[in-house]
């Protein structure tokens, strides 16, 4: 966690001084009311003694007491405020910091770290981090110099009665450190828990209607199940070793109190405390108080002791994010993609396996694409198509080979201007939570009203968009829930269209469409895309049929480049899902 304090703004550092200096004011003015209340005492057995009337003497002695007392009210409000600013400041910018990573992160980051895990890092550990920098600003300071100085000061009174003091000081420390070395490896485990615990409900709330639809409500419950009583036994086995620390420090309070009232009892009788017994009763008193006074800093150390160990994991995890630098960045010397001629995309030789494992799951992949072309890829599941599209917007680095654009390597270009050429459309329809057109300014922030029009009528949105009661700023759901999986898509290519890329990538974004639809669709979209290349990956074969390359990838190699028409002819795995997929008329009238 203390390497997330490089994260601390200059002007933190002023205030902690600040603190520093209020709380040694804070502790003195503190300790002081010790000291008036043993002179309080002494002026009443002075009063017994003489028979002199001392109600002055001791009004003055509780009027400055009272003074104290409200100068040690303000300094405490004052240091909670500045820690407590500090603490939100701190964790607004390590959020913002954080965010901002994750946002650089490409999927190999993601998939490494998990969804759950990033979500559970930039909220319960966030958290974590702050309730502790605000308990260390607060209680850091305090504890420690509120024992040194009361100790200082026991020492300086009476050493014999300081070693109750002494004894108790060291039974809490040893206390504190046995149960310190068995709860610290319990917060990590507590912390990554959480995340199997997110995860779990996240799947489950993501996929409800699959779960009802199988009737699976007792499988996903027996998950969640499993996964709460394993956190709940942890938090439980760290929460009953925690609550052991109180009843051993009031143990250990109250037979500090009963010794040092024994010994000085004891030193009273053989009239070795203070010039006479009442003297040594104010003396035992004060030392009393001083005894709980610094066992209680102890006590508000052992809060520390406490929170420290699972904000210290909470920071570790933070900062392992922070850390992790992705494989994915921009060049130092960053090239410009020429916008001057006409764009042309080339794989060059490309191949690409998945971090840690052993094998290519593309291999050898070259071909051009240019202006005005579609260039279509087709294969079965697990083929690579998806694969290959995920290469282009850089959401992965090729492992061996290149990919240009207009002659510039994509990765000697900053990763802004090269999405800046590219329109990608997912292969599930993904919404933000808003309306249609925040939305489609995702696309474009400066759109006008007339260009989303235009976007949605290409898409064949305009209709159901203005069917909505507040038409362009008609709610969306989260995800997009309240249209339906046909409707996503097209708001999706809207969104596209609305940017005019020169690169349009398709994922198996039509797979949700009607033939009527699609068939509208397309046409729409020749026009607007004539001057942009095409990528179309897709399942169906009629989808694909008019584009000027086809690509048959088949476990990773593309085993098929051509026309529709060439490799219906020459090319056996495009035939085999031809003819799967339609009747012999229909694929070779295809293009008529």
């Amino acid at each position: 966690m203390i390497k997330l304090f490089k994260y601390f703004k200059w002007w933190y550092y002023p205030l902690i001084l600040l603190i520093l200096g209020l709380t040694l004011i804070q502790v003195e003015v503190d300790l002081a009311l010790i000291d008036y209340m043993r002179e309080i005492i002494t002026l009443v057995g002075l009063a017994n003694i003489t028979g002199q009337s001392q109600t002055t003497a001791i009004l003055e002695q509780g009027l400055e007491m009272l003074g104290i007392s409200l100068l040690s009210i303000l300094i405490t409000i004052s240091v909670y405020y500045i820690s407590s600013r500090i603490g939100a400041n701190f964790v607004k910018h390590l959020r913002k910091r954080l965010y901002d990573q994750i946002q650089g992160f490409s999927l190999e980051e993601i998939n490494e770290f998990q969804t759950s895990s990033l979500i559970t890092r930039s909220t319960n550990d966030i958290t974590q981090v702050q309730m502790v920098v605000i308990m260390l600003l607060r209680l850091a300071f305090t504890a420690p110099i509120t024992a040194v100085r009361a100790i200082m000061k026991i020492i300086d009174i009476d050493l014999t009665l300081s070693m109750p003091i002494a004894i108790a000081i060291l039974v809490i420390v040893l206390m504190i450190s046995t149960i310190f070395v068995f709860v610290t490896p319990l917060f990590s485990k507590v912390q990554t828990m959480t995340d199997d615990l997110n995860q779990v409900t996240r799947e489950n709330l993501t996929g409800l209607r699959v779960v009802r639809a199988h009737n699976a409500e007792g499988y996903e419950h027996s998950k969640f199940r499993k996964v709460n009583d394993k956190l709940t036994r942890t938090n439980l086995i760290v929460n009953r070793l925690m609550q052991m620390l109180m009843p051993g420090m009031m143990l250990v309070m109250n037979g500090v109190s009963l010794a040092v009232t024994w010994m000085a009892a004891v030193l009273i009788q053989n009239q070795s405390l203070g010039s006479n017994p009442l003297e040594g009763i104010a003396i035992q008193s004060q030392f009393s108080i001083y005894g709980i006074r610094i066992l209680f800093a102890f006590m508000t150390l052992t809060m520390l002791f406490i929170m420290v160990p699972r904000g210290a994991v909470s920071g570790r995890r933070i900062y392992e994010v922070l850390n992790t630098t992705p494989k994915v960045k921009d060049p130092v010397n960053p090239k410009s993609i020429p916008d001057q001629q006409a764009v042309e995309l080339k794989f060059n030789d490309v191949c690409f396996k998945y971090p840690g494992a052993n094998e290519c799951v593309l291999e050898n992949i070259s071909f051009t694409a240019k202006a005005g072309q579609t260039v279509a890829f087709i294969g079965s599941t697990g083929s690579g198509k998806s694969t290959i599209i995920n290469l282009i917007p850089r959401f992965y680095d090729v492992s061996n080979g290149s990919i240009e654009i207009n002659g510039v390597d994509i990765r000697d270009v900053k990763q802004s201007d090269l999405l800046d050429h590219i329109g990608y459309i997912p292969q599930k329809g993904l919404l933000f939570s808003g309306d249609i057109t925040s939305n489609l300014r995702i696309g474009k922030p400066d759109a006008t009203e007339e260009e989303m029009i235009e976007a949605l009528k290409i898409a064949q949105a305009y209709d159901f968009v203005m069917e909505k009661e507040n038409g362009l700023n008609a709610e969306v759901a989260q995800g997009g829930k309240n249209f339906s999986g046909g409707q996503r898509q097209r708001l999706c290519i809207a969104r596209a269209i609305i940017k005019k890329p020169k690169i349009y990538i398709f994922d198996d974004s039509f797979s949700a469409l009607d033939y009527q639809t699609d068939r509208k669709l397309r046409t729409a979209l020749k026009e607007q895309t004539k001057d942009s290349i095409n990528f179309i990956v897709a399942q169906r074969i009629g989808t694909i049929m008019n584009a000027d390359q086809i690509i048959v990838l088949d476990q990773g190699r593309a085993v098929g480049i051509g026309t529709h028409q060439a490799l219906l002819k020459d090319n056996k795995v495009y035939q085999e899902m031809a003819y799967s997929q339609l009747s012999k008329e229909e694929l070779e009238n295809a293009s008529l």
